[in-house]
């Protein structure tokens, strides 16, 4: 996938990349007019200059701060549910419809297949997710990934359809948030969530939740209960998003970089909270620069997840799943026992 798309943060790195471009176009079109020596240098140039380029790419990308990985796990160019679903799984089936009112496109879902010949491992599995869109029009189709209350109620209706034969369900994370919109809310939106929460708290069947990009608030949570949290390297997943709690504490916007910084919203501070189980690791640069290895090593640990989880015994993932949810957010004032 190209890069269309640079943030910020990357520019110096793009320019000198360019400037690599043009050097090797350069040395390809005057091969054979110019002599040895000549040649030679131009070679030496252009070595230095990549290893100029691989250190500013490891500077850049290994340093990143709190809000540069929140433009990064909103990147246009990043896979969503259906590309990851294309890339890891077989036989997709999609299912549509909440049987209370419509479908909402904003979150996707169905059987699937997911297996790794290697090992002989083979499994269908109930995959959900929310589903953003590439572009004005197709982003107005998915509603920018927020989902409505009738796609919480769809995902609810697929979980409890996994459960009834027995299959675990998957679920990928990435939106900025449920729909706030009036109708929404006239509709049930609160209830809805909530609902999900209590039912996936008993489902008896395994339930791995991946943050893949954006998590945000209940729109995130509505479907990220489960027995195993993950969370790939670049993503966020927090209360609120950075531009919303700055307008709230700072009255602008313009104080969204602070905000990020205080949510503590990466996978490395979340997994330091036991928010999350597990980080994903992302290629260097984000998913979307080499999205067909992300989707090899999201494959690779869900497999390795789904092998753990399946051995267990249903009352067993019930109880472990509300035992650990049981235990976020839970303190001791100082000098209390």
């Amino acid at each position: 996938m190209t890069t269309k798309v640079v943030l910020d943060f990357e520019k110096p790195l793009v320019e000198l990349e360019e400037k690599l471009y043009e050097m090797r176009v350069c040395l390809k079109k005057s091969s054979g007019e110019h002599n040895l020596a000549e040649t030679e240098s131009l070679n030496r140039e252009i070595e230095v200059l990549e290893s100029k380029v691989d250190a500013l790419r490891h500077s850049i990308y290994q340093n990143l701060t709190r809000w540069q990985k929140v433009q990064l796990a909103r990147h246009p160019e990043r896979p969503y549910t259906l590309d990851y679903i294309y890339m890891m799984m077989q036989d997709f089936v999609e299912l549509a419809g909440d049987r209370h009112y419509r479908d909402d496109k904003a979150i996707v879902g169905g059987f699937a297949r997911i297996e790794d010949r290697k090992s002989g491992f083979e499994q269908t599995i109930m995959v959900i997710g929310h589903q953003k869109g590439r572009d004005t029009k197709s982003n107005l189709y998915r509603n920018f990934g927020m989902a409505q209350p009738e796609g919480y109620r769809k995902a609810l209706r697929l979980m409890k359809l996994a459960e009834k034969f027995n299959k675990p369900v998957v679920t990928l994370i990435d939106t900025p948030g449920a729909f706030p919109g009036i109708e929404a809310e006239e509709l049930g939106q609160a209830e809805a969530i909530a609902r999900n929460l209590f039912e996936m708290a008993g489902l008896r069947v395994p339930v791995i939740c991946v943050i893949i990009g954006e998590g945000a608030s209940g729109g995130a949570i509505g479907i990220g209960l489960g027995d195993r949290i993950l969370m790939a390297e670049n993503a966020w997943y927090s209360v609120i998003s950075p531009e919303s709690c700055s307008s709230i504490l700072w009255r602008s916007w313009k104080f969204k970089e602070q905000a990020a910084e205080a949510l503590k919203l990466t996978a490395d501070d979340l997994l330091g909270q036991k928010i999350i189980d597990r980080i994903i690791p992302e290629p260097l640069g984000g998913a979307h620069h080499e999205p067909d290895t992300m989707a090899a090593t999201v494959k690779s640990v869900l497999i390795e997840e789904l092998r753990a989880l399946l051995d267990k015994n249903p009352d067993d993932l019930v109880n472990e799943r509300i035992d650990k949810f049981a235990r976020m957010g839970v303190w001791n004032e100082e000098g209390q026992e």
